[in-house]
């Protein structure tokens, strides 16, 4: 392969327990109407795993979502890791990750989420009042109770999770109250989405938010993790451009120069370039008759991914751009120019952040040095802590 990537897989498509109003991906039940309920058979699933895993990869890494991955069963959980140790090189790397709404998480599912080392997403969007404005079961009751049962269930079986909050209408302009609330209650690992959402005449739809809000929202939670949290709660996306300042890594999509990042594999073994692009006229193959290796480097995917740098004019000069990089593709809003519906509210963010990033940057670095006392290090050496600048430049002396 020309470039390690990883999957992405909705074992159910688009099939959920819940009605999450703002929900993007139940639309894609258009994409196989043939059926009513869509389930991922085992010759599929071995013919996934067999092939992913016959390419050489770094690390093999899945994505497990939906829809609602869960409705699968624990024992579809259980065919997924045998099948991975059946068709792992000795030595090989794997690694599951689990997005879910966390309703029909029990015991024993978590048992086996921990056995095999899963790292699991649980959405949840703030306190019932917040959580429950959008996230419905099918007959409208409410799931922020049944969630915490189920990050019950993770934490009494030691599994590994985070919070992952679609930031919405109903929560925008709580950012404060919602990040306390998670950190209250013992959620220490979150991750914050913006929803943004149009209708087919290219409207907000009711729950997306604006760039400004964004912009706010991001504001008020890095005040509250920055003043006393940083050492114990890990913000996805701080966390991400921390990474970048100290090491030049991109290790989020939307941060990246490229979304050429990842397949989407749909329960039917149907490829797709990203879940937010999963349009018949971007199926870039069936893995069942497709070869990995002509899919990536197929002029279909190739072009989805050059698009990230297809910028708006006003992105070229923004000192703000080598962050966001314009932002996720499904961000830009064609009447904008291509410009990010979110990119006010970014460079409010990077404005107000990136003074207290410099600062944790300073002191991380700092901290990786750990210079010996008997060892001298010249103004001019390359500094210890790997940054590759030299030492001056990483402590200002």
């Amino acid at each position: 392969m020309t470039k390690p990537f990883s999957l992405l897989v909705k074992p159910a498509s688009a099939d959920c327990n819940l009605r999450c109003d703002y929900c993007f991906y139940l639309d894609k039940r258009g994409l196989y109407p043939e059926s009513a309920v869509h389930r991922m058979s085992d010759d599929v699933l071995e013919g996934i795993v067999s092939r992913y895993m016959a390419t050489d990869q770094p690390a093999y890494a899945f994505g497990w979502q939906g829809g609602e991955p869960t409705v699968m069963g624990v024992e579809f959980f259980r065919r997924v890791t045998t099948l991975q140790q059946k068709y792992g090189k000795p030595g090989s790397v794997v690694s599951n990750g689990l997005q879910t709404n966390a309703t029909l998480i029990d015991d024993e599912f978590a048992r086996h989420l921990y056995e095999y080392k899963f790292l699991v997403g649980v959405s949840l969007d703030g306190p019932a009042e917040i959580h429950d404005f959008y996230r419905k079961h099918v007959n409208g009751s409410s799931s922020h109770s049944e969630v915490l049962e189920g990050i019950g269930c993770l934490q009494r079986n030691r599994v590994e999770f985070n919070t992952l909050t679609l930031v919405n209408s109903a929560n925008v302009m709580r950012g404060r109250e919602v990040y306390r609330y998670l950190r209250d209650i013992g959620l220490v690992f979150h991750q914050y989405i913006p929803c943004v959402e149009f209708g087919s005449d290219g409207s907000p739809l009711p729950w997306c938010i604006s760039g400004e809000q964004w912009g706010e929202f991001l504001c008020g939670v890095f005040d509250e993790w920055y003043v006393s949290d940083t050492p114990q709660v890990s913000v996805r996306l701080f966390d991400s451009i921390l990474g970048y300042m100290l090491d030049g890594k991109r290790n989020i999509c939307h941060m990246d120069n490229n979304c050429c990042q990842y397949f989407l594999v749909e329960y039917n073994g149907d490829i797709y370039p990203c879940d937010f692009y999963a349009e018949p006229g971007l199926r870039l193959g069936n893995m069942s008759v497709d070869v990995w290796d002509s899919v990536q480097q197929s002029d279909k995917y190739r072009q989805f991914g050059a698009q990230k740098l297809q910028w708006n004019q006003q992105c070229v000069g923004c000192e703000f751009v080598k962050y966001c990089m314009g932002d996720c593709l499904k961000h830009r809003v064609p009447g904008c120019g291509d410009l990010s519906h979110l990119c006010a509210g970014w460079q409010r963010f990077f404005e107000h952040s990136l003074p207290g990033f410099e600062k944790l940057v300073g002191q991380i670095r700092r901290e990786r040095t750990q210079i010996d006392p008997g060892v001298r290090v010249g103004r001019n050496d390359p500094c210890p802590c790997g940054s590759g600048k030299k030492f001056k430049k990483c402590h200002g002396v």
